[in-house]
């Protein structure tokens, strides 16, 4: 039976799916534009439409595990086309937004906590995968570098457990081909907390020269910020920095819990994605 593997242009989304594909499991790839995937040799690629009830029997047809990305507009749609398809086991990633207090008065646990519950409430086994801040959020800063400018932050010293996407995507792999997480809510993290300046000095190491950082209001990160993503998400993020600040994230659940295997650490996808923050 196959699995299927949304969000496959997404970096975890495209981790899982090759990791599958190279243990020689057969998988297939969803993307609203199907098209646009460059996929390994026999791995099929379906289209997969918010509203679009036909595309999801399509997509799920022949299909025993999902690895789905949360959306609220789909879920119960979803939930609905699972079942019938004899769908067994739904592997979520989530977010650790669910885990703080008030989750549904914040948009992004909102999304996720609407998707958690319609899963809940199925027939479907479900393991959900709640990773906090990832490493790769700092590509956010490849502009500013690129272009030789400062990082402006508002809170320079907030320290977050941040995980490599790669963890992740090894942590959703190990749920879908083994029983020990199967059906658990897991928490994730890497494998330390590591603030935002200690990142760019490891970005700076990483590049071979300097990244200076500034200090900006809160006012003026949001208005930076709504430039690249929705202004909710921006609110929400800067509300969470604003209770972390001088709080350091205590580590959750990583691959060294997990699966026995050293977490990645923030260094490392530094070094990896270097060439990504060279002069533009």
């Amino acid at each position: 039976m196959t699995i299927l593997v949304t969000g496959a242009r997404g970096h975890i989304g495209r981790a899982v799916l090759e990791s599958l594909h190279a243990k020689g499991l057969p998988v297939r790839a969803a993307s609203k534009d199907p098209s646009a995937l460059t996929l390994p040799a026999g791995v099929e690629a379906v289209a997969l439409g918010e509203d679009d009830t036909e595309s999801l029997t399509a997509a799920l047809e022949n299909v025993q595990q999902v690895f789905l990305y949360a959306n609220p507009a789909l879920a119960n749609a979803f939930v609905t086309a699972a079942e019938k398809a004899g769908v067994e086991h739904v592997v979520l990633l989530s977010s650790s937004a669910v885990d703080g207090p008030n989750a549904e008065a914040n948009p992004i646990g909102a999304m996720h906590v609407a998707v958690e519950k319609a899963l809940a409430a199925s027939s479907l086994t479900t393991t959900v995968l709640r990773p906090g801040g990832f490493d790769s959020n700092a590509l956010g800063w490849v502009e500013a570098v690129a272009a030789g400018r400062p990082i402006e932050l508002p809170y320079p010293e907030v320290a977050l457990a941040m995980i490599h996407p790669l963890d992740i995507a090894d942590i959703a792999v190990a749920a879908l081909t083994g029983d020990e997480l199967r059906g658990r809510t897991v928490s994730l993290t890497g494998p330390e907390p590591i603030s935002f300046r200690a990142q760019i000095a490891a970005l700076s190491a990483a590049i071979g020269r300097e990244i200076p950082v500034v200090t900006v209001t809160p006012e003026a990160a949001r208005e930076q910020m709504a430039r690249s993503m929705p202004p909710f998400i921006a609110d929400a993020l800067l509300s969470v920095w604003a209770d972390m600040d001088g709080h350091p994230q205590a580590p959750a659940d990583t691959t060294e819990t997990l699966l026995g295997v050293p977490a990645r650490t923030f260094a490392q996808w530094a070094r990896e994605n270097a060439a990504a923050f060279a002069p533009a």
